[in-house]
């Protein structure tokens, strides 16, 4: 359970602080969008009151307060289940979902949305998404548990 907080707190202040540094320190908040290596990595400044890209955005408010309960009810299911866990790799992976998880609802209590700032572009192809460190912590968490998770011990 150690290893699974642990990374949880990783993942947590890894985007925590990524998002002082850019909106902060480099002010995306006043410039809104900052070329770092074009087209692969920029910064975009974007606020998602919804879900992923935008989804339930039209009553902000509502879906704020649920979201928040959803992430928290989540994480709290996940470090449950990863009690569990024999595999280091499934404790790794479970923290990073929470923590994810957790630092979005952070910042939907803090700021009234998720603050987004990646954005990448490849190959001809123009995102014109952006998504943030937690997005990171959580897509890699669910691929691991997909990919290692201790098959014996799914159900909770």
């Amino acid at each position: 359970m150690r290893l699974t907080l642990l990374s949880a707190l990783f993942w947590f202040a890894l985007d925590q602080i990524s998002k002082w540094y850019v909106l902060y320190q480099l002010d995306l908040l006043t410039i809104g969008q900052m070329e770092i290596l074009p087209p692969y990595l920029n910064f975009h400044m974007g606020w998602n009151t919804g879900i992923n890209f935008g989804l339930l955005a039209n009553d902000a408010n509502a879906t704020r307060w649920l979201l928040v309960a959803l992430a928290f009810v989540i994480s709290a299911w996940i470090l449950w289940w990863s009690r569990r866990m024999q595999k280091r790799i499934s404790m790794l992976s479970a923290g990073a979902i929470v923590g994810g998880a957790i630092a979005n609802a952070f910042d939907r209590v803090i700021y009234g949305a998720v603050a987004d700032f990646l954005n990448t572009s490849c190959c001809g192809f123009q995102n014109p998404y952006a998504f943030n460190i937690a997005d990171i912590g959580v897509f890699v968490g669910a691929f691991g548990l997909l990919i290692f998770a201790d098959t014996k011990n799914m159900t909770p």
